[in-house]
Parts: C-alpha cells; structure tokens; sequence
C-alpha cells in the first residue's frame, strides 16, 4: 500500500489518510439526501427518491474510488450542487408548456456534456478555455449559482414563497403600476412547522461551523430531523420497502434513462451549454485548489500534469453519473476537509468512496431526513459558494458590470445560463471597448469572442426560455 500510495513519499501515512477519508466524506455526506431531495424537487418530479439516492451513493462511490487509484489524488467527487438544482428547475418550469423537458432529457443533456468533457479534455482545448475565461467570471459564476441554490433552499423550506396576488396581471412595462404591487416574494409563515426546522437547521449548522466542527452540514442535518421526530414532524409510516431498502435493490436504479428523441429539443442545447460551462469553472478550482493545499503543486510540471489527468476521470464521472441516473458528478471543494487533516494521497479519495459504498445499506435512515432539513443545507452551500465574491474587483467597471449581471441574472432569472451568457457577452463588448483607449489592458481571448457571438445567436434564434 505505501508503494502504491506512495505515502512516505507524501509525508503520510495509511492511519492519517483513512482517518482523512472519513473526515471528507463526513464533510460531503449530506449530498446523500440533499441531491435526491433536489432532483425529485421534494417530490414533484417522478424520478424516485430511492433511485436517485442509489445514484448518488454510487457515483460518489465508483468516481472517487477511480480518482484514488489511478490519480493518486485525494480529491472526492459526488453529484455537484448548483447544477442538481438547475437540472430540476429546468423540468419543473416546463412541465406545463406545449414542450416539457423531461427529467430524461435532462440526464441526456447531463451525458452529452461529459462526452465534450471529455473531448476537450483529451485534445487540451478545456485547458485552453479555462485560460480564455477571466478569472473575475469564473468567481461570479460561483457566486451567482450560491445564489441560485439559495433560493432553492429558500423556496423549499417554506422560508420564502414567491408569487402573485390572484386577479392581477400587471404589464411588465409600467414602472408605476409595480411600485403598488404587492411584492412577489414573502416570508414564510412561522406557524409552519416546515419553515420552524429550517430555522432551526440554520441554527444548527450555523453553530457548528463557527464551532469549526468537522461535517457540520451533515451533523446539522441529523440534529435537524432528531428535533423534527420529537416534533412530530416525521412521518415514519412513509419508510416503506418500495422506497428505501437496506438491503440496495439496483433494479430500481434509473440506469441509462435517457431520451435520445428529445435532442432536437430547444431547451436540451441550452441545458447542455450550461452544464458545461458550470463544470468547466467549478472543477478546475476545486482540483487546482486541492491540489495547492496538498502541497502537490509544489512541482508546477507534475502538478499540472496530474491535475489534467484528474480533469479526465472527472469528465468520465459527468458521463458516468448520467448513466446511473444523477446530475453532473463533479470534483468537490469539501476534500479540502480531509486534506487539512493530513490527506495527501488517493487512499484518501479510496476512504471515502468506501464511505459512500456502505452508504448504500442506509438508504431507510436517509429516507426520514425531512426536506427542510435538506433545505437549510442548501442555503448554508450558498453562503460557502457566495465567499468567492472578495475575489471580484467591483472598482473597476470593466470587471464589476459583467460579474454583477453573471451573478444577479442567475436567481433573478432562476437560470443559471442566463447568467453566464451575460457575464460573457457584457465582459467582451466592455473591455474591447476600454482597450481602445488603453490598448491591451484587459485580456479578451478570441474564444470569447467566439462564445459572445454563439451566445447572441442562441438568444436571437432559440428564445431566452430555450
């Protein structure tokens, strides 16, 4: 194992990356119930609670094991937040148009992206694409899809309902007439006991983390759902052997659904286009950043070169994971929880994929969690995503106008291309135009003058809804 690991050669050792593995997964562990929550959009979209939690657990399980042993990289990847929430949102809001996007065209969509994932990855032009994006998009981006899965959270708790006054329809163009409208969005009511457990699991979460407790999203879940049970507000009765078994039933796995008539479908281009884009972004700093705090970039050549080649399982894991059944499988930031404590090397990944493996035989445990406790996870993810802000110059104009409208359209829109299209078009027009007054100082890529026109095109041919 030392051989293979090469863990003297790390500083490590086996105790220290095992007890580093569990440290991660218990860091990521609520993906467990947050994504199949989130998928099934707490139970308005028939993709099976129970199956997309199989899903979950073996994706995690299968592609983080896969990073351990052939990258020796102690990076775990599960189901991405941010990108599970689009997925839904993108099904839900079509349900009831003349063309629905399904939640099989959605894994389609999911697929199709990791096979240009792929692609790119192999022939080096995602190395280059990350080059041609600036980095003050990349942060907002971040920022804007912490946001987004804010008001996922906000919205499935009961923290937050959205809507309009029955009887009123008001024209979007007169100004006057919004200012006496009742406002859309409204506080939950606090005689709900949905909304009371949200609170509370904001609390819990809340408390543990400025406590720097280790896997405090997922032990604030649990504390959550303990207080929900003596609230009563646990159905046990809903626990039966068709919705979570102890014993896995992958009969029930939703493996290879996809839609291959719906790929002419508008909305399918769009879906492709941003879980690309999203992945692309989010991968890249997760491994590079992991990477740094391990100290592997300490030799920039090999660490380059592992980080490309970790770039190859993650893209094989978007693929993969579409195939089991579940959204974009991603690389995640919380491994820097188990590097921190030591992780240096892939028996660190191998750990915690074991973890999710044995996750598999809880499925009943999960299955009681109830969807405000989930939801509050959502909203403590916004504030980690949202910290990536003080990263973004908003002195200077050029950088700040585009970042803003990357982060603002995103849940403003509920749409997370939305907002990346943009960010792209509005950074490329403004600092063309500021570099003819100081020539060269913004760096405009030709591929992003390549993506501005692709965008402008989807707009003008396929709609904003697409």
């Amino acid at each position: 194992m030392d051989r293979f690991f090469k863990l003297k050669q790390n500083g490590t050792t086996v105790r220290t990356e095992i007890m580093a593995g569990i440290t991660t997964f218990m860091a990521m562990a609520y993906i467990l119930t947050v994504n199949p929550n989130t998928l099934t959009a707490f139970g308005q979209i028939d993709m099976g609670w129970y199956s997309v939690f199989l899903a979950t657990a073996l994706a995690a399980g299968i592609f983080t094991i896969a990073m351990g042993l052939f990258i020796n990289f102690p990076v775990a990847l599960a189901p991405g937040m941010g990108l599970n929430a689009y997925f839904a949102s993108v099904v839900l809001s079509s349900a009831s148009t003349d063309h629905p996007f399904s939640w099989e065209m959605g894994l389609t969509a999911v697929f199709i992206s990791g096979l240009i994932f792929i692609l790119l990855t192999v022939t080096k032009i995602r190395q280059m694409l990350l080059d041609a994006i600036p980095d003050s998009l990349k942060h907002a981006i971040t920022v804007g899809i912490g946001l987004f899965v804010t008001i996922v959270g906000l919205k499935n708790s009961g923290l937050m309902t959205i809507g309009v006054e029955a009887g009123n329809d008001i024209p979007a163009h007169k100004f006057t007439d919004v200012l006496s409208f009742e406002t859309v969005i409204h506080l939950g009511s606090l005689e709900n006991s949905d909304v009371q457990l949200a609170i509370i699991g904001l609390l819990l979460i809340g408390v543990l983390m400025v406590l720097k407790v280790r896997g405090a999203i997922l032990f604030g879940i649990l504390g959550t759902t303990i207080i929900a049970m003596l609230m009563g507000a646990v159905d046990f009765n809903s626990v039966s052997t068709s919705q979570a078994k102890w014993i896995p039933d992958f009969s029930e796995l939703n493996f290879m659904k996809f839609d291959w008539n719906g790929i002419m479908h508008t909305g399918i281009v769009s879906a492709i286009v941003t879980f690309t884009f999203v992945e692309l972004f989010d991968t890249f700093g997760t491994l590079v950043g992991t990477a740094t705090r391990a100290g592997i970039m300490k030799d920039p050549v090999d660490g380059k070169k592992r980080v490309g080649k970790a770039m190859l399982v993650d893209a094989v894991a978007v693929t993969g994971g579409a195939m089991l059944g579940t959204s974009t499988t991603t690389a995640y930031v919380e491994s820097t929880a188990g590097v921190a404590e030591g992780g240096r090397t892939g028996l660190t990944a191998v750990t915690t994929g074991v973890c999710f493996l044995l996750a598999l035989f809880l499925a009943p445990i999960a299955a009681l969690i109830p969807g405000s406790a989930t939801a509050a996870a959502l909203i403590i993810v916004g504030v980690l995503m949202l910290q990536s802000i003080r990263e973004i110059d908003f002195h200077d104009m050029v950088v700040a106008i585009p970042a803003f409208l990357t982060i603002t359209m995103m849940p403003f829109s509920y749409n997370i291309a939305n907002g990346i299209s943009f960010g792209i078009v509005f950074y490329v027009v403004l600092a063309s135009i500021a570099n003819l007054r100081e020539k060269k100082k913004y760096n405009v890529h030709w591929l992003m003058w390549v993506l501005a026109v692709l965008i402008v095109l989807r707009y003008v041919f396929l709609g904003s809804q697409g």
